[in-house]
């Protein structure tokens, strides 16, 4: 249904560069342990990040909404579509001209979960509604 936004990599990649880049000094100046130990964590650095975009879920059944978040540390809804009260979405300027933002769900009872840097925040809203609206009272 909807996935993380490409924007997850945007620092890992930058510090992974600085890293690798850092490894290659260090390289010519003779230190091989230590390079290879910089190269090492530059890959894990862009690892990480594709791991979580990859094992999160974010699903509309025609019962429920389901969104899971992480590998080590899982955070993760199960709402059943008649439990909703509400889906709030944020998007900054970057937001709308790169298609991400945050969702936050308000449950019966006024509970709120927020979930950040959603791709498609939008059209994931607009399924959970169209589910919401097939239910029968």
């Amino acid at each position: 249904m909807s996935r993380l936004h490409w924007k997850v990599y945007i620092t890992p990649i930058f510090l992974a560069v600085c890293f690798f880049t850092l490894g290659i000094v260090v390289l010519v100046y003779k230190y091989a342990i230590i390079g290879l130990i910089l190269f090492i964590f530059s890959g894990l650095l862009v690892y990480a990040p594709y791991m979580i975009v990859n094992n999160s879920e974010f699903a509309v059944t025609n019962k429920r909404v389901i969104i899971k978040l992480g590998i080590l540390k899982t955070r993760s809804l199960e709402l059943f579509l008649s439990k909703i009260e509400g889906i709030t979405v944020n998007q900054s300027v970057f937001g709308n001209m790169f298609n991400f933002g945050d969702i936050i769900i308000t449950g019966s009872g006024g509970t709120k979960e927020m979930f950040s840097g959603i791709q498609s925040p939008l059209d994931f809203r607009k399924a959970v509604q169209q589910a919401t609206d097939k239910i029968v009272p």
